[in-house]
Order: structure tokens, then sequence, then C-alpha cells
């Protein structure tokens, strides 16, 4: 692969992705790349340039793009988010909804599912509280190929120790063969929809939280803003934004600030004004 070849293929994919590649990289895109050529009987990466150039086969493109995204997660990743979820914002969720009794949450990079699962374990373990609410999470990525794993909720032996407490395995899911499946109670409560961060989501509807964790550190300065100030405006007015222990609203937008009293967790900075989006329902207890 020439240096113009890598050149192109970095524009190719921030263009497409926001993925931002610095020139250290190289060696990452001819590593996952080069299995693309093979599946698509292409010979060389100097020759997929090429291609991608004069065309724009979607099967060809989506692959690429796929290829060069990185979907590292586990259950109860960080564990932090989801002890904020259960001690503060799931509390504050309760009593500000208490005459609504609905509960809309975003995983806006749900890559496998682990995550929004998760967050579905917790939910299920205040169900009492919860009874007559209606719930819903979305789980969002980019890649198709990941989130069809998510909807068939089956996991290896190594993804369900990878964070899963042992009592929420036996509680939640069913093993079949070497594999564990979640259970059908939690996989209704989760709903799984391709999209692009960069494409415009203002269909999802409004969320009360949403978890942005570990995809912004991907992105250039300006994809980081706009993304972020899309998310703000996604926001319930009194909604919760988690992002990564790497990432920041600091220095991108002052649509969003950082909650004084919890790390890795923003609010709206000014929510005045803004009129209330309708809910979309789904799963009920």
């Amino acid at each position: 692969m020439t240096e113009a070849d890598f050149a192109f293929l970095r524009e190719y994919l921030r263009k497409r992705s926001g993925l931002s590649l610095g020139a250290e990289k190289r060696y990452l895109v001819e590593s996952r790349l080069t299995p693309v050529c093979r599946r698509f009987n292409i010979a060389t990466l100097t020759d997929l340039v090429g291609t991608l150039r004069l065309s724009r086969e979607g099967a060809l493109e989506k692959a690429v793009v796929e290829a060069m995204t990185t979907n590292e997660t586990f259950f109860f990743r960080d564990r932090a988010p989801f002890d904020l979820f259960r001690d503060v914002l799931l509390p504050k969720a309760i009593a500000a909804r208490a005459s609504q009794r609905r509960l809309r949450i975003w995983s806006a990079a749900a890559s496998t599912g682990q995550e929004p699962y998760s967050l579905a374990m917790m939910l299920h373990e205040a169900a009492a509280q919860l009874a007559g609410w209606q719930i819903e999470i979305v789980g969002t990525d980019l890649s198709t190929e990941v989130l069809e794993k998510a909807r068939l909720g089956l996991y290896s032996h190594f993804e369900v120790q990878r964070g899963l407490p042992v009592q929420l395995l036996v509680k939640h899911f069913t093993q079949v063969g070497e594999q564990w499946r979640i259970s059908p109670a939690l996989a209704g409560m989760v709903s799984f929809r391709p999209l692009n961060l960069l494409s415009p989501f203002e269909h999802l509807g409004q969320f009360d939280i949403v978890y942005c964790r570990n995809v912004l550190i991907y992105f250039d300065a300006p994809t980081k803003t706009d993304v972020l100030e899309r998310i703000a405006k996604a926001l319930a007015p009194d909604g919760a934004l988690l992002l990564g222990a790497a990432e920041t609203v600091i220095g991108l937008t002052e649509a969003l600030v950082p909650d004084p009293q919890h790390r890795g967790l923003y609010r709206q900075a000014a929510a005045a004004g803004r009129g209330a989006m309708p809910h979309r329902l789904a799963a009920g207890f």
C-alpha cells in the first residue's frame, strides 16, 4: 500500500465513519483490510483503493468501514457507569417520571449488545419500582454484523465471564451447548437499529439517558462537536449523558456541561424553552 493509498483510505474512513486515523495506524489498516480484499477477490490494497475510487459498490464500502470499527465491549464494562445508573440516574428518573411512567435509554455504541443488556438487567432488578412503566432501551451501532449478534443475544463462555456476575448469568441466561442465550424477557426490553453517528438521528426521538462511551475517542474534534451537540438535542431537558473515561465535552461544545458530582456524567447546559419531544414506547413491566 502506497502513501497515497493510505491517505485516501484515511479520508475515506473519516468521511464515512468519523474514524480519525493517525499516520502510525497504517499497520492497522493493512491488517484489517487485507481480509476484505480476500473476501471480495481483490488482489491488493492498492487494487482495493482503485475500486473504491471508481465505484460506490455498497457491499464493499460497508465491509471496508465495518472492518475498521472497534467493537471491544463486555458486560458492565468499567462498572462505575452502571453503579451510577443504579444509585443515581435510575432513582432520579423514577422520581422525575412518576406521573408519566416511561423511560427511554439509548446505548449509542451498542456493539454486540453487552452494554444495553447490562442496563436491562439492572432495570429488571428494579422491576418492583417500575411496575406499570413503559421502558425502552435502544441500541445502535454502525456495524450491522455486530447488531445481528446483539439481536441473537447468544454469547460464548468467554464473553459471559467478562464482567457478568455468576448470579446474573444463572438468572438471565440459558446455556445452549457451549454458549449462553439471554432471556426473552431481557431481549424484549432492547431494540437494535443500525446507525452511523455521523448521520441524522432525530428520528430516534428523545431520551432520558444516553450512554455514548468509548466511541468519540476515535473522532476528530469537529466530528466530536457535531455528534455531541446533536446528542444534546436528543436529551430530555433533565436528561443525562454518560461518556467514556477518556472522553469529555470540555473544549468541544457549550451545549453540555459536566455534572460536578459525578465523573463521566454530562447534562444540558441550557434546557429552558426546549420543547419536549414525544416518547416512543416499547416493553413494559
